[in-house]
């Protein structure tokens, strides 16, 4: 839920051991073909179906929204120059 209120954005799940290692999997199988012009979404047709886990808490974007701009302020401070603290 948190990340869904965070991104407002819905959040999908799929039914199968090792998500993380299946979309490595996909993506390694695009770099291979990428060449032929074979997109990302041709490669994942075979996945199994996603399921609707969760969406956005009402009134959450408004919360996250001025959040997620001063996170990513710090990170380019961060990227840009390491050495200063922030």
């Amino acid at each position: 839920q948190v990340l869904s209120d965070v991104f407002n954005a819905p959040v999908y799940t799929m039914d199968t051991a090792n998500s993380a290692c299946l979309g490595s999997a996909y993506r390694a199988i695009h770099g291979l073909v990428a060449e032929r012009n074979v997109s990302l979404a041709d490669v994942v047709k075979s996945a199994p179906e996603p399921r609707l886990a969760v969406t956005p808490t009402a009134g959450s974007e408004e919360l996250y929204r001025p959040l997620l701009k001063r996170y990513a302020e710090l990170e380019q401070k961060v990227i840009y120059n390491p050495t200063s603290s922030c």
